[in-house]
């Protein structure tokens, strides 16, 4: 093996993974001219180019594609060996990525990034706040973290929280100016704080139960907003009615500073679900991470 191609392949796999020479270069804390060195370096002593650049863009070439995909493979089956013996040494370690929606973190991700960190103060944890899906294979997280119903069958899923319900809530202000709606119906003529989808662009029809089925309520009001955190502050502010999960606004139900409205129009949600490859569950930090996870849930249902 050449000891300069295997010193300088995470670098090129960083290059491969992002498409780009300075965000890999951020990603592993370089410059962009030692990024560009180390792949000039690997190219000359295979003897032939892995990408095909251009003023716009990075792509693999067919030669690239085939090299990264082995021996990308081999540098993930030599970290996980390493791992492994840190592991029987009573030591986790090592980098663990996690991409997750950013309503995932107050809900579970800082409580559970808290309890790694006490057991296991050598790993380390990158969360990467993201509310579309991804494909955390070809984007080199380890694991990522969804509602269980937009889950891919493929992938191995661990529970994060206990089932929840998406509600409707309002500050006392709000109701105070515009009436408590007491049907769904009343609810066209009510201000409403709408979501736009990241990933389709479309709005967002609000779920609710009516009559003992699903349906699609349709709403307008004076903002839309892509973050279910944002939709939060705007009704504790009095701006309109929000759609949030349960949990984030539990707090302010219970303090008084929200309203839930309509309780019974409320559909249950799976909750959230880690979701990893079959593969990924061997490995030292994931194992630590599930386990965490299944103690955190189990507090919860305590």
């Amino acid at each position: 093996m050449d000891r300069e191609i295997l010193l300088h392949l995470p670098v090129v796999i960083a290059v491969a993974r992002h498409r780009n020479f300075a965000a890999a270069a951020a990603e592993l804390g370089l410059s962009p001219s030692s990024v560009s060195h180390s792949v000039r370096l690997v190219e000359q002593r295979l003897r032939g180019p892995l990408f095909a650049r251009t003023t716009r863009s990075v792509s693999l070439t067919e030669a690239g594609e085939a090299f990264v995909r082995q021996a990308g493979g081999a540098l993930e089956q030599l970290r996980d060996a390493t791992e492994q013996v840190r592991s029987l040494q009573g030591r986790v370690s090592g980098l663990l990525r996690i991409n997750a929606p950013r309503v995932s973190l107050p809900m579970v991700m800082t409580q559970l990034l808290i309890e790694l960190n006490a057991r296991h103060p050598e790993l380390e944890v990158e969360v990467t706040s993201d509310d579309a899906l991804v494909d955390i294979v070809a984007q080199g997280y380890d694991c990522g973290v969804r509602l269980g119903e937009m889950i891919a069958e493929d992938m191995v899923a661990t529970r994060l929280t206990l089932p929840f319900k998406a509600i409707m809530v309002a500050s006392p202000a709000y109701l105070a100016l515009h009436g408590v709606p007491e049907s769904l119906d009343a609810m066209f003529w009510h201000r409403c704080i709408g979501y736009r989808l990241i990933s389709s662009g479309s709005l967002y029809a609000w779920d609710v139960q009516y009559a003992g089925r699903d349906m699609q309520l349709e709403v307008t009001g004076p903002a839309r907003v892509t973050d279910p955190l944002f939709a939060l502050e705007l009704a504790l502010a009095g701006l309109g009615i929000a759609y949030v999960f349960e949990p984030l606004a539990r707090e302010a139900i219970r303090d008084g500073r929200l309203q839930w409205l309509l309780p019974d129009t409320a559909i249950d949600e799976p909750g959230l679900f880690a979701y990893y490859p079959r593969r990924a569950s061997e490995v030292p930090k994931m194992r630590a991470f599930i386990a965490a996870a299944r103690d955190l849930v189990g507090m919860q249902g305590g």
